[in-house]
């Protein structure tokens, strides 16, 4: 088992959280195994950029984002160099640190407003 470490999130998880996972697992599927319900409007498909994390520590031992992902990332608010999608990035052996961001880009939410 992996052990993940998500930082405090204001409205999807406020205390942090500390969990294991098994390795080849989502970091999206196991958020949402903890009670963590990031958002992933395209059903996992990497196709939109709700799901999109920061990986703060550990972001090495996942495997490299397909061309695909990538750029899907160009879209996601407040990207940065370990960014990640969750539902594209696998658990490893080592230590994950995951912060969610703030904000995501939902136009499926936005339009309805």
């Amino acid at each position: 088992m992996t052990k993940i470490v998500v930082l405090p999130h204001p409205t999807l998880c406020p205390e942090g959280s500390t969990f294991d996972a098994e390795p080849g697992t989502s970091i999206c599927n196991a958020l949402i195994y903890h009670d963590i319900f990031i958002e992933h409007a395209c059903e996992q498909s990497c196709a939109c950029t709700t799901c999109h994390v920061v990986v703060r520590q550990g972001f090495n031992s996942l495997e490299t984002a397909e061309e695909e992902e990538e750029d899907m990332l160009d879209k996601a608010w407040g990207l940065e160099a370990n960014s990640r999608l969750s539902c594209q990035a696998i658990i490893a052996d080592e230590e994950l640190v995951v912060e969610i961001p703030k904000y995501t880009i939902n136009h499926a939410r936005e339009e309805n407003h």
